[in-house]
């Protein structure tokens, strides 16, 4: 019989390779979305489920689910069915947790719009997945979203809500604003709930039973290192057995209480908080729309919450705010830190100083549901502050040379996952699907090494992928994007590291002859075009680049150069 915390012998590397397989004592669910979220809600329908400290919302299980059902029958009202593609384009707001689920009860696709995106990834975005409806916030802080959709098609202006025919969105039909307000061509969320007033709960229930957990449930894009971003294609199934061995790992149950201050568009907000909550009945708190130090600490604090979701870049903002020893972290018990490389020192800081003795460090990918390797909470705390733990259930991992052949344990090479949490593909785009996954093997593209027993350590990227702040940034699509000023003839960009974010963005530029630029004038072409964390912050205007002599650009010699000449420091990461 298995102790709590014994490794377990089948996560072990064997004969001597850099191989893993995951525990399977624990049968794989084969619920959809809906039917995990049925079971929570007829187990704890009075516990507290869903708290937006912002919006004044406090909803048990019971409300929840009603909530959701209401939006449910709008959607379903308006035409919307199986298959269809719906955007969400807003920050933390509850709208987006009630459209998450209301989408999935009626089987149509989530299509994760990142609230940073300007009008170039918007158009692309949209248009690649064929949204036919989008739920859009009015605006938050510099990005006035109506606006933007109003940009892209100015055919809303004298149109009827879900008769848009927008030359430049053409599948789109339907935008439902957020708001008390009122805009041509849109039809307001509460306008659309009650469209819904009609619809029979016994119809969504009829839907709901026709789904199947290897449809896609979701789409989320990831940054593409060939230039434009790639949509991750998620079923019912790669997002509910990740989130439930995600809340296993934390020892979740419905006692918990999860400050959730990341982003829901992003896999880390969706899966590893909301649906692991959902899939154990823990409580949802939401501090704000967007991460701020302050109301994190205060909902942790008052809301005496259990465990505390972060990328690195949030908990040191916590640690250093001034006031951060004036609020009670006594409740916290775990918790997941993830998204982009652990400061060691940080994780240490976490534990001692947040009273988060049993936080865990997760690692995976969009394209993977999204983790692959989690620390437990009985893990050695070296374990869990210099690696990102072991395989987590029913995954297989193995980590390979140039040549395709596993390499042996303690070196290096690239990290490669199959099993249920791999993605069925990019969405309409069979060429990167196949570069990406081969014989079902997810090749992640990063650089890990596994010790003796099976923990794991992320070493680099075999790609030339940033992480800032937990956002993965692909130079290539930066690249391509400022070879579109009139002004320049070259350009390379790559990651310098930041204390703060991690990574910061860092751009050498070499301009056509006899032309003059400023790196303001630079910035400012960027500016809402792109998201703000791709724009760079650092940018040299240089006559050439480091070349190897057979021609290639030595990116490796740029950020060399960069972290002398800005005297930077590297810290260690796990």
């Amino acid at each position: 019989m298995k102790m709590q915390g014994e490794p377990l012998p089948t996560i072990r590397p064997t004969g001597g390779l850099s191989h893993v397989r995951g525990d399977t004592s624990i049968a794989l669910s084969e619920q959809t979305v809906p039917a995990l979220l049925a079971q929570t809600v007829a187990a704890f329908p009075e516990r507290e489920a869903v708290v937006f400290r912002e919006q004044g919302v406090r909803w048990n299980w019971r409300e929840f689910a009603e909530a959701i059902d209401a939006l449910a029958a709008g959607l379903h009202a308006i035409g919307l069915a199986r298959g269809d593609r719906v955007g969400i384009w807003a920050p933390n707001r509850v709208e987006w947790l009630v459209t998450q689920f209301a989408t999935a009860r009626l089987g149509l696709v989530l299509v994760n719009i990142n609230p940073a995106y300007r009008l170039a990834e918007l158009e692309y975005a949209l248009n690649k997945v064929g949204v036919k409806a989008i739920v859009a916030a009015e605006a938050f802080k510099t990005s006035r979203y109506l606006d933007m959709l109003q940009a892209l098609a100015p055919e809303l202006a004298t149109s009827a809500p879900g008769a848009l025919q927008a030359a430049r969105l053409p599948s789109l039909r339907w935008v439902i604003r957020m708001g008390e307000g009122e805009t041509p061509g849109m039809i307001r969320y509460a306008d659309l709930l009650e469209r819904g007033a009609g619809v029979a709960r016994a119809e969504l229930d009829r839907v709901t039973a026709q789904l199947d957990r290897h449809d896609a449930i979701n789409v989320q894009f990831t940054s593409g290192t060939t230039g434009a971003p790639k949509g991750a294609t998620l079923t019912h199934r790669n997002i509910v057995n990740n989130a439930r061995f995600i809340a296993m790992a934390m020892r979740f149950s419905e006692r918990d209480k999860l400050c959730i201050p990341v982003p829901f568009y992003h896999c880390f907000g969706m899966v590893l908080s909301v649906l692991a909550c959902v899939s154990t009945g823990a409580a949802m708190v939401f501090p704000g729309e967007a991460f701020e130090p302050e109301a994190t600490m205060r909902a942790v604090s008052e809301e005496r919450c259990t465990a505390l979701h972060g990328v690195p870049t949030m908990f040191i903002a916590q640690l250093d705010h001034p006031r951060f020893a004036e609020y009670d972290f006594s409740s916290l018990r775990t918790g997941i830190m993830a998204g982009s490389p652990c400061p060691i020192e940080t994780m240490k800081r976490v534990v001692a100083q947040m009273h988060m003795s049993e936080v865990t460090i997760a690692y995976g990918m969009t394209e993977t549901s999204p983790v692959s390797f989690q620390s437990s909470t009985t893990d050695p705390l070296d374990k869990r502050t210099t690696t990102v733990g072991r395989v987590q259930p029913h995954l297989e991992v193995k980590i390979v040379d140039a040549s395709g052949a596993i390499v042996p344990v303690g070196e290096k090479g690239e990290l490669c996952t199959r099993g249920y949490s791999v993605m069925l593909g990019y969405w309409d785009d069979e060429a990167r699907t196949a570069e990406a996954i081969r014989d079902g093997w997810m090749h992640t593209g990063d650089l890990a090494t596994l010790d003796e027993e099976g923990y794991c350590n992320i070493v680099g990227r075999v790609k030339d992928m940033l992480i800032r702040g937990g956002e993965n940034i692909y130079p290539r699509e930066i690249e391509e994007f400022l070879f579109r000023h009139p002004k320049v003839q070259a350009v390379q960009v790559f990651g310098v590291p930041d204390p703060r974010y991690g990574e910061e963005v860092c751009a050498w530029i070499v301009l056509k002859p006899g032309e003059s630029a400023t790196e303001d004038e630079i910035r400012a072409f960027c500016r809402d075009q792109i998201a703000h964390y791709k724009i760079p912050r650092y940018i040299r205007f240089v006559e050439e680049m480091p070349l190897t002599v057979t021609g290639k650009v030595q990116k490796f010699v740029m950020r060399d150069q960069m972290v002398r000449e800005l005297n930077l420091d590297e810290s260690r990461t796990a």
